[in-house]
């Protein structure tokens, strides 16, 4: 088929033939999406479950989140699990600053979330303050398959699907800046 023929042709016809039509920022944004990479960062008893979502049971791997990198640097999704210390909150603040943009934070159990039950000196109340979080997994501990819906989520986030409380519709990410 000729160049201009394809022109000249309605949408519509050229998508009933397989032809898909989408923009550059929504195909980067798939793309980034099916491949979000978690830096490890367990602190508590969430990341014995944090590792029970890569098992053969759960299987993180079918969302493209296999690969718990070792390195902030090759990472772009922080799981912050379990409670957070004061003095390991400078030390997870270097680590999020060490990840290239776009990085997303998912902040997993009721600890990181909120303090949980560590209401004392020694606890960081809230993740959020030291990070900014993108999505908070409750429970404690919160099972896998909270944590593989929490990614799923955050691939809907990217993608530009999510909605707010207020059921208005979230803007897709941009192509390199959050």
């Amino acid at each position: 088929m000729a160049l201009k023929e394809l022109f000249e042709r309605d949408w519509q016809e050229l998508e009933s033939g397989g032809v898909l039509f989408s923009s550059l920022e929504k195909l980067v944004a798939w793309g980034r999406s099916n491949s979000l990479w978690p830096a490890t960062f367990g602190l508590a008893c969430c990341a014995i479950e944090m590792m029970g979502s890569t098992d053969g049971r759960n299987d993180l791997a079918r969302f493209g989140s296999e690969v718990f990198r070792a390195s902030p640097r090759q990472a772009d999704v922080m799981i912050v699990a379990g409670r957070l210390s004061k003095k390991m909150a400078p030390v997870m603040r270097r680590v999020y600053d060490q990840m290239p943009d776009p990085k997303w934070v998912i902040s997993m159990g009721a600890c990181a979330s909120s303090g949980g039950m560590f209401n004392n000196y020694a606890v960081v109340q809230n993740v959020d303050s030291v990070v900014p979080v993108d999505i908070f997994v409750p429970g404690c501990p919160p099972r896998p398959e909270a944590l593989i819906y929490a990614v799923m989520q955050l691939q809907k986030k990217v993608r530009g699907e999510a909605f707010d409380n207020y059921g208005t519709q979230l803007p897709m990410v941009d192509a390199w800046t959050r």
